[in-house]
């Protein structure tokens, strides 16, 4: 796990950027804290920063070059499936000096081309620079899980694991008024765009070349599609899912350096650490608990889990002040506007877990990939009415006028049954997007100031909704979380545990996302992932012998934060006299002022706004100040 950065110069003037590649590389010091390398040709150059795993020797430096000198490689990630590709090599006569899974990267390369990438069983980003050819191949994983940003002009090509360095070689800050419009609806700049022109994010399971001046993007994985076919019984495909699960896990047990896992205490990351614990003896598990806010705190579940398989099991217990004194930490470390909140505490957990062990496992992506989530429960209602929906749309009068918050259990579920009443009249494309966004397009453009919303192409923004939308037709649950593997989960989920891991030191492992347990996840049937209020069904049914029983008796809360609390007391001042202050506010001239001064007035008058919303804007702020102010 690393960063690296590269640059592609077309010509004289593109090269001339380069000298801003040593600097572009210490932006990323902190995802690779262990050694720092260069490498430069005329025209190309690569950057490497390592977080040293697998083979810790300076055999395993990075860029890394073959004995030729022909190919160089900057790589991002784990070749979880690096030992079996090693003999694989071996055996066509390729020697190796080193033991780590890079420079068998660089071979596979070099033997097969961009045919490799069907072969690797893992996460990464990397580029490799040809010096006979003068060409530059760039690709990202499957499902994103490691990042990949890049900018793109008349005279060079640059690129780098964050858009942070890449804001070192001193490119054109121009804002991307299009990505504004899409972060106020979703809190995040969805792939491929980015909060600036010109710069962008590599698709997950895309790669590119580059040679002389043409630049080409292909994709070379796509989910597969549920084809009309025979389905295993429930008790095999369980039986199957289980299996691959647990394969995927030891997989991901390889390491040279301290490994543990992240414990919430939820089904996933339960069970991802009872199958570690088959292969590993007194494994190291962290868990987050909040001592004000026992209706967020989960970590008696986290204990019971941990009780059962004897882990080393340590507890962050942390108050609203441990909480909010890493904000300026957390804001600082992205170059755009991010707003998924629980990145507070996933930053937490990963700075003090980094105390101890230097990999973690983790249960994300179970949700997106097995329906977990509450929106899916109303998904599946919309689909399947029933009186219970008829009686929520009946008693949508009153659900309007109830406090719709996160904070307490009947504020949450009336929010949620509100939520309902909404999309059940929605068509299947339209009620995907009300339950992917937090504010409507109506909402957007009252937020908005008539200066923003002129810069904006609302046909672009249009066209690329569409494509996103294409495949929802309906007929098949499966459609929704595909549409959340290219939507939400790179961009979202992914994106907040990479960044916040990594601000850390961290490498956090994904065994959910093992493409051999994906790809036969999406072939499986919807009725063996949800019906009803049974969410991930398949797991929670099979994973059952290996859980506590309580798990399964409370319901589930995710890793929320309590912030609505926080704006009227810790973050008062933050908002009333820094971000939100009305001369703030027209000089920036983004916002509709009235807008944001009603949203003030609710804020410190009652609890019936979202926190969420709250915060995008506050993120929003908070990265003007840093990057455009």
């Amino acid at each position: 796990m690393c960063g690296f950065t590269g640059i592609y110069a077309f010509n004289e003037i593109g090269r001339f950027f380069s000298i801003n590649l040593a600097r572009a590389n210490e932006a990323l010091a902190h995802r690779g804290p262990d050694d720092a390398y260069l490498f430069t040709e005329q025209m190309a150059g690569l950057g490497h920063r390592r977080l040293a795993i697998i083979d810790l020797s300076s055999d395993a430096r990075q860029p890394m070059s073959d004995v030729s000198e022909r190919y160089t490689l900057a790589y991002n990630g784990e070749i979880y499936n690096f030992k079996e590709l090693r003999n694989r090599l071996q055996s066509s006569g390729i020697s190796f000096k080193s033991a780590s899974d890079t420079e068998v990267l660089l071979y596979l390369f070099i033997e097969y081309g961009e045919k490799c990438l069907e072969m690797l069983n893992g996460f990464f980003a990397f580029a490799i620079y040809d010096k006979e050819e003068n060409s530059m191949f760039i690709a990202r994983d499957r499902y994103g899980i490691k990042p990949l940003w890049y900018y793109h002009d008349e005279d060079k090509f640059l690129f780098a694991s964050e858009l942070k360095a890449l804001l070192q070689f001193n490119i054109e800050k121009e804002v991307n008024y299009n990505a504004v419009y899409q972060f106020f609806q979703l809190n995040y700049i969805p792939a491929p765009h980015t909060i600036f022109k010109n710069t962008f994010k590599l698709l997950p399971g895309h790669f590119i070349k580059i040679k002389g001046r043409e630049v080409t993007i292909q994709q070379y994985y796509q989910l597969p599609k549920q084809e009309f076919q025979p389905m295993p019984s429930y008790q095999a495909a369980g039986k199957q899912f289980m299996e691959l699960l647990e394969q995927s896990v030891q997989k991901r047990l390889v390491s040279d350096v301290p490994l543990g896992a992240f414990l919430s205490g939820g089904i996933d990351s339960s069970t991802i650490v009872a199958l570690a614990c088959k292969h590993v003896d007194k494994l190291h598990t962290f868990s987050i608990g909040y001592k004000d806010e026992p209706f967020f705190d989960e970590t008696k579940y986290a204990q019971l889990v941990a009780k059962k398989y004897k882990t080393e099991h340590t507890v962050f217990q942390l108050s609203n002040n441990d909480l909010f004194e890493h904000i300026t930490d957390i804001l600082g470390s992205y170059a755009e506007p991010f707003a998924d909140a629980s990145a507070i505490p996933t930053y937490i957990l990963s700075k003090k877990t980094r105390d101890k062990v230097t990999v973690a496992l983790s249960g994300d992506a179970g949700d997106e990939l097995l329906a977990g989530y509450q929106k899916y429960t109303g998904e599946w209602m919309a689909r399947h009415p029933s009186f219970t929906t008829s009686l929520v749309q009946a008693a949508m009068p009153i659900l309007s006028s109830l406090p719709k918050n996160r904070n307490s259990f009947f504020g949450n579920k009336a929010r949620q049954l509100h939520r309902l009443g909404e999309i059940v009249r929605l068509s299947p494309q339209e009620r995907y997007w009300h339950l992917c966004t937090w504010r409507s397009e109506k909402e957007t453009v009252a937020l908005l100031s008539e200066e923003a919303l002129s810069k904006i192409d609302f046909e672009g923004v249009n066209a690329w909704k569409s494509s996103i939308l294409k495949d929802i037709q309906g007929k098949n649950f499966n459609e929704i979380l595909a549409a959340d593997f290219h939507l939400l989960l790179p961009n979202d989920m992914l994106h907040k545990v990479d960044s916040m891991s990594m601000a850390n030191g961290l490498e956090v492992r994904v065994p959910f996302l093992d493409h051999e347990l994906v790809n036969y996840a999406f072939q499986l049937s919807e009725k063996y992932k949800i019906e009803g209020n049974f969410k991930k069904k398949i797991l929670q049914d099979f994973a059952k012998p290996l859980l506590p029983k309580e798990l399964y008796k409370r319901p589930k809360k995710g890793f929320d934060v309590p912030l609505a609390k926080a704006y009227k007391t810790t973050l008062k001042s933050w908002i009333e006299k820094d971000l939100l202050a009305d001369d703030f506010i027209e000089e920036q001239n983004i916002f509709n002022l009235n807008e944001i001064k009603n949203l003030k007035q609710a804020i410190f008058s009652h609890s019936n706004f979202d926190q969420n919303q709250v915060w995008g804007i506050l993120c929003f702020q908070k990265w003007w100040k840093n990057y455009i102010s």
